[in-house]
């Protein structure tokens, strides 16, 4: 540890979804208290989101994940952890990062992951370049720490008739995987920071999977709850096993290039295959697949209650997610 009193960490990716709740985790966090590098492309280092950042007294550094490592070594040396939330489709460019943090000496490093539980391959396409990045930390012998969440509060609920939550919701219609009766880990991701921040300075998570969830709840029993906190009644468009399944082998038999809108049309059915149909986002699969729990690691940590996160999103006090990307043409 380079301090006494906080830890150095370094972030990449701090303006995104999940990289600006990190931040706020960060910035907030009394046990460890940190000192904050904001890691960006050099164009990108006077963004307006970057510089309030500054104002709060994070550092802002340039970085640059193409060019030779040990450039981007010399800027890692002394970090205590390095936190990734880079974007779905610079994934790799995290073998770039991972070598630098083995030339420097980061004591933890944090790919990203921020996701669903899910089997280390042959269901997710995400998680499949997410595993090929965790076994090269591992080959490197690179010190890690792996943290998921579930699936986002954020992009659950369906369309209300009367369009009045229209504003928080992402640009693509909900469905209901197969019965709706499957349980799946829920977070909200204004919590995704808290619980990273508790998470990557703990020694007990060293080397560890942890999973951070909230809360379980089936999509029936989210529908349900939005009826009866609205007064609407809402359309269930069901979408079949069946229907899943052909998602999934076309999905399987297309090459994806990661960050289209067909990238994100085939990988939603993949997605409901895992946690909708197999049930993968649950805690004791997570248990199963040698995750550590964050509910057990730290009882007194509690995030926002779903019925919480429902009535801010009725009141017009919620956020909406996803605002800038076409998931369908």
């Amino acid at each position: 540890m380079s301090s006494a009193s906080k830890l150095r960490v370094a972030l990449l990716g701090a303006t995104g979804e999940t990289g600006s709740s990190i931040m706020r985790g960060l910035l907030a966090s009394t046990q460890p208290h940190y000192e904050i590098t904001a890691l960006a492309r050099a164009a990108s280092v006077n963004k307006p989101a970057l510089l309030e950042y500054k104002k709060q007294g994070v550092q802002i550094a340039a970085v640059d994940l193409d060019g030779p490592e040990d450039a981007l070594a010399a800027t890692l040396k002394d970090f205590d952890v390095v936190i990734s939330a880079i974007g779905p489709a610079e994934l790799m460019q995290q073998v770039q990062l991972a070598n630098a943090c083995k030339a420097a000496g980061v004591g933890r490093f944090v790919p990203c992951c921020f996701a669903t539980i899910v089997p280390p391959k042959g269901i997710l396409v995400l998680r499949d370049i997410k595993e090929d990045i965790i076994n090269h930390i591992k080959k490197i012998y690179l010190p890690y720490t792996i943290i998921d969440v579930g699936w986002w509060y954020n992009t659950t609920l369906p369309r209300l008739p009367s369009g009045k939550i229209d504003y928080a919701l992402p640009p693509y219609e909900q469905s209901i995987a197969g019965e709706g009766t499957t349980p799946y880990a829920l977070t909200d991701v204004g919590d995704i920071g808290i619980y990273t921040a508790r998470i990557v300075g703990d020694p007990r998570t060293l080397n560890k999977y942890v999973f951070a969830y909230t809360e379980l709840k089936t999509q029936l029993e989210i529908y349900d709850l939005i009826e009866k906190l609205s007064g609407e009644k809402v359309v269930r468009n069901h979408v079949s096993r069946e229907d899943i399944a052909g998602g999934v082998a076309k999905a399987e038999a297309t090459k994806l290039v990661v960050g289209t809108p067909e990238f994100y049309q085939l990988a939603i059915f993949q997605y409901w295959n895992t946690w909708g149909v197999r049930g993968d986002n649950q805690p004791e699969y997570a248990k199963y697949l040698g995750y550590l729990l964050a509910k057990d690691l730290y009882p007194d940590l509690q995030g926002k209650p779903y019925l919480q996160y429902c009535q801010e999103v009725l009141d017009g006090r919620a956020h909406g997610v996803y605002k800038g990307i076409t998931f369908f043409e």
